[in-house]
């Protein structure tokens, strides 16, 4: 039978795990909130334009 807690000792996380979070961490991608807010302003500035050469 598996011995949970020596299995729990034994483990060692794998070293792409933790290159790939330093990656995700370190990163200067935008999340969701902020795409979502760059879409709302370039839809705002896009409806501004359009009101303008309308008048």
């Amino acid at each position: 039978m598996i011995n949970f807690e020596d299995e729990i000792k034994k483990f060692q996380r794998s070293l792409e795990i933790e290159e790939t979070e330093d990656e995700i961490y370190n990163s200067d991608a935008p999340d969701l909130t902020e795409l979502i807010s760059r879409l709302v302003e370039d839809n705002d500035k896009r409806t501004a334009a359009d009101r303008k050469r309308r008048s």
